[in-house]
């Protein structure tokens, strides 16, 4: 059984340090999201079907925030400092992409949902046994997040227009904001 105290890799944070970095990840994340689906409702309107779809992703990633919302300071973490940029480039995005067409707007979600997967089950494989109240909401939001990339999978995501270089430079750019916002 492993606890708090219990170490990862070299360099890697354990204890309290751990979630501080997980918290603070995972709150710019979930806000980021929602940035992009503001920027995506801001183009394509609420009253289409994808924009019907992309407002219900919107209300979950918003629960997902008040989540953290919440966390951070029940735990003492502190959020990114980069926020004003996730602010921006998140909005951007969404713009961006929903400018590309409702198939490119759901690409991105692909996009980001894959990368988000993968960086919830780490973390989940990360966190001590004792974190298992933490362990469980991650768990939860990540089926979440496998639930939207599924839809936008479905509304066609990969017929976007140069959808595996679209979603490859999304990726990219979605491991970058991690790694910064996991330290930063």
């Amino acid at each position: 059984m492993t606890d708090s105290r219990t170490m990862g890799l070299p360099g890697e944070p354990a204890g309290p340090a751990l979630i501080e970095r997980i918290l603070r990840v995972d709150h710019a994340g979930e806000y980021g999201a929602v940035r992009i689906y503001e920027g995506q409702l801001a183009v394509l309107g609420r009253d289409s079907e994808a924009g019907r779809a992309i407002a219900r992703m919107a209300e979950q990633e918003r629960a997902h925030l008040e989540t953290f919302d919440k966390l951070l300071p029940e735990r003492r973490a502190r959020p990114t400092a980069l926020q004003p940029l996730w602010h921006a480039a998140g909005f951007a995005l969404g713009v961006g992409t929903a400018l590309l067409g409702e198939k490119a707007a759901m690409a991105c979600t692909v996009a980001v949902e894959e990368t988000i997967d993968a960086h919830y089950r780490s973390q989940i494989e990360a966190l001590p046994d004792d974190e298992g109240d933490l362990k469980a909401t991650l768990e939860r939001f990540r089926r979440d997040e496998v639930a939207h990339k599924d839809e936008a999978l479905e509304r066609g995501a990969q017929a976007a227009p140069g959808y595996e270089a679209l979603a490859a430079a999304i990726k990219a750019g979605s491991r970058l904001a991690i790694w910064l916002s996991s330290r930063i």
